[in-house]
């Protein structure tokens, strides 16, 4: 065999070697996501571009305050930050988050509340028996998601408890726009 046909495998190798490994950490390990809507600010932007970590949920645990992509629908994900774990009971009232019964801070809501006469009514009252299902503690396997912009998120106070099989992976990277390159907190 010839050194220049010899030399030609060897790139072709290195290549689909290059390819597969692509594959597997974009189909795997990691995938992008843009954020589509203003549901999570001032947290993330429209139009933020994330890598989403695929293997936080496989090989651990959802954490409260976890951001998380999940399957809305067949055809749509969505990003929200997880509130409420298994076997927990949530409620909201006069604008503050209670996780069975003991007062929890949010300070990235802090944040995202434009006035104080805004506070009731940023994350309106609510009991987990409220949201679709009715469910007196969220069952194993699912999670309670909200949006950080509470007056504008379609999150668990619509879609109910989200399967934590329909979860994508965990939101850590914003690498576009440049300006906003940073891990996401």
């Amino acid at each position: 065999m010839s050194q220049k046909a010899s030399s030609l495998r060897k790139w072709i190798k290195t290549i689909l070697f290059a390819a597969v490994l692509a594959f597997i950490i974009r189909f795997f390990l990691l995938a992008p996501i843009v954020v589509d809507g203003p549901s999570m600010l001032p947290t993330l932007k429209n139009g933020d571009y994330l890598i989403v970590n695929r293997l936080s949920y496989i090989v651990g645990e959802p954490e409260r305050f976890d951001i998380v992509v999940f399957r809305a629908t067949k055809e749509t994900d969505y990003i929200k930050r997880i509130i409420g774990l298994p076997g927990e009971h949530i409620e909201y009232k006069d604008g503050n988050l209670y996780v069975n019964g003991n007062i929890v801070k949010e300070p990235y809501v802090e944040q995202s509340r434009i006035s104080e006469q805004q506070y009731f009514y940023f994350t309106r009252d609510f009991s987990l028996p409220d949201l679709p299902g009715n469910y007196r503690e969220i069952p194993e396997d699912y999670v309670l998601v909200l949006g950080d912009n509470r007056p504008n998120s379609t999150d668990s106070r619509i879609l109910g408890l989200i399967p934590l099989d329909q979860l994508v992976g965990e939101a850590h990277f914003i690498y576009w726009p440049f300006k906003r390159i940073g891990t996401v907190n």
